[in-house]
């Protein structure tokens, strides 16, 4: 099949994605993955929190120990890193440019802070941003997901309500409702396929 996103502009893109916490950030790309429709490279992160139940090492994360995340941190291989509800998140610098050289356009799942370093660090990365139609769906599904302690909920609610006042500084907004997950994917890709027609694409330097 002809990669139809880069007939025009061979130039592979980053793209991050990010958004509040439970705005469906995974679930969206779980499905942009089993679609399959294009060569999108997803960047799995490393993270020192505990592994949740149906969740794959290796695929929806690497999970690792404290002790490993500095020693990535001290090698220098993680292209951002932070600390997100008490645990470490980052992201391999040699994975993001393999996946670069390789021609593949790169998507990173990012919190707000991660999303806001990248575009400091690759100011040609298009950042787009999730969210629920209103401040009420968030909270339901947050507490829905029912993997937080009553404290760790609480935290939760709490940042995601702030971090929804930095839609403003992303590329695009996305409305990821109740019952469109297609929908969703839909919009994100024709996105994509956008930036692909620009008569004067970005060039990712790394």
């Amino acid at each position: 099949m002809v990669n139809e996103f880069n007939i025009l502009h061979p130039e592979p893109l980053l793209i991050v994605i990010s958004g509040p916490s439970g705005v469906g950030k995974d679930t969206v790309l779980h499905m942009m993955e089993e679609r399959g429709e294009y060569p999108f490279h997803f960047v799995v992160t490393a993270t020192t929190r505990p592994i949740r139940k149906n969740e794959v090492d290796g695929v929806d994360y690497f999970f690792v120990s404290h002790d490993q995340f500095a020693e990535m941190i001290e090698n220098d291989e993680l292209f951002e890193y932070a600390i997100v509800y008490n645990d470490y998140k980052g992201n391999s610098k040699k994975q993001v440019r393999d996946a670069l050289d390789s021609g593949k356009d790169v998507i990173m799942r990012l919190d707000i802070q991660g999303a806001a370093t990248v575009k400091k660090e690759v100011p040609e990365a298009i950042l787009i941003f999730l969210t629920t139609e209103d401040e009420e769906e968030l909270v339901n599904r947050l507490k829905a997901r029912k993997t937080e302690t009553s404290e760790g909920l609480k935290l939760r609610i709490a940042t995601a309500r702030q971090e929804l006042k930095h839609a403003k500084y992303f590329d695009y907004i996305v409305l990821n409702k109740d019952d469109a997950l297609d929908e969703t994917v839909d919009t994100l890709e024709a996105i994509i396929r956008a930036e692909h027609h620009r008569a004067n694409p970005p060039k990712v330097s790394l």
